[in-house]
């Protein structure tokens, strides 16, 4: 059985356009986000429908849904829209807004992905993609799920056994530093 969707008034519409400078009012359904969406399949609900239900001001489905957290920040949804909308900076906004709300979500997948992806980027000063997936199957307990890659990856150089430092190591911990320093304040 489905429930309606309450309507807010905007509440929502009006807050993922401030944070995002998007305007997801000017979305009218083409589906051309969804279609391009290489994400798409494993998520709970599409971009489009992501849209829509902001638009529709039901922000416990959408904080909640695995599709935000999923969504890889490619941009091809933002590419393919003909209305110019950033539906990419949309889902960024709305993952921000999950967070500042303490959202609990069904699975927790994509926020260990993002935990294992800035350890990695704070700790390196870029992604080091081998400790990442490591550190992301640990804190996931999914250990084997895509071992059988590793060789061909390994073959192809997509993955190195050790990380590659940047030269500005420094200048990204200072910038999470400050990022926690600003979320501490009130």
């Amino acid at each position: 059985m489905t429930h309606p969707i309450p309507w807010n008034g905007g509440g929502l519409l009006e807050e993922v356009r401030q944070r995002s400078g998007a305007q997801v009012g000017a979305c009218f359904q083409c589906h051309k986000c969804s279609t391009g969406c290489p994400i798409g399949p494993d998520m709970d609900f599409l971009p489009s429908q992501i849209m829509r239900l902001v638009h529709l001001g039901a922000e416990n489905e959408v904080l909640a849904s695995r599709s935000i957290w999923l969504c890889s920040s490619c941009e091809a949804c933002t590419t393919r829209c003909p209305m110019a909308i950033d539906i990419a900076g949309v889902m960024d906004a709305l993952r921000i807004m999950a967070i500042d709300r303490r959202t609990v979500l069904p699975d927790a997948h994509g926020k260990q992905f993002h935990r294992s992806f800035l350890g990695s980027v704070r700790h390196h000063g870029r992604v080091y993609e081998m400790g990442m997936m490591a550190a992301y199957k640990l804190r996931t307990h999914d250990l084997f799920s895509d071992v059988d890659k590793i060789p061909q990856m390994l073959a192809h150089g997509k993955l190195s056994l050790l990380p590659n430092r940047s030269g500005s190591v420094r200048q990204v911990r200072e910038i999470f530093r400050r990022a926690e320093e600003e979320d501490r304040t009130p």
